[in-house]
């Protein structure tokens, strides 16, 4: 009941990829339900009682937050009526090298964090230099910029190449064995990425 109460009164619902239910124009997609789907959530947002297996919850009070890349189609293409209902609209910008930064540093279940659990199960210790960190946001930044900017889930990609080799011997290191990942060993790692990467704005 608290929880309800908890939900009703102070609950926060956000709708990602948004725009992957938004016809662009007079083109219609694939999927022809995306207006239907519009309509479904229109309820919601408005506010209406809904039945979930805990209850019945009341969502006038609910504060929605919706978000999309909104590439082929624009926030004027959603329905006017739900457009009323999401009357504040911002535009965010692309994340910065210094956003990357904080990114891998700032989270307590950062990638590097997890990196470092991950190898903790061979008992080998994980060392990133302040250099290397700086470098991978660099790294993963003029990918996003040169190539296609996906924003944070570029990191992956680049924490995944670095630790690549590093993953696949952990095992056959001694235990207690201390790994340390510098600026050097990222370069090495990312150059061919980053090359890679400008060849692939000329294939088809």
């Amino acid at each position: 009941k608290e929880a309800i109460q908890a939900v009703e009164e102070s609950g926060i619902v956000f709708i990602d990829e948004i725009d992957k239910i938004v016809n662009s124009g007079d083109y219609k997609g694939a999927d022809a339900s995306a207006e239907g789907v519009q309509r479904d959530l229109l309820p919601l947002i408005e506010g209406s009682t809904i039945q979930t297996k805990y209850g019945n919850v009341t969502t006038d009070y609910i504060l929605f937050i919706a978000s999309g890349a909104f590439h082929s189609a624009k926030p004027s293409d959603l329905l006017a009526e739900l457009q009323g209902r999401l009357p504040i609209r911002v535009e965010l910008n692309a994340l910065t090298e210094a956003d990357l930064y904080r990114i891998l540093t700032e989270p307590e279940a950062s990638l590097i964090s997890q990196q470092r659990a991950l190898l903790a199960t061979e008992h080998v210790s994980l060392q990133f230099t302040d250099d290397a960190v700086k470098e991978i946001a660099r790294v993963a930044s003029l990918a996003n910029r040169t190539v296609e900017n996906i924003g944070a889930r570029r990191l992956h990609t680049c924490i995944e190449r670095i630790m690549d080799d590093v993953s696949f011997d952990a095992c056959d290191y001694p235990p207690g064995s201390l790994v340390t990942i510098d600026k050097d060993y990222v370069q090495k790692k990312v150059d061919d990425f980053l090359v890679q990467s400008d060849l692939s704005k000329y294939i088809l």
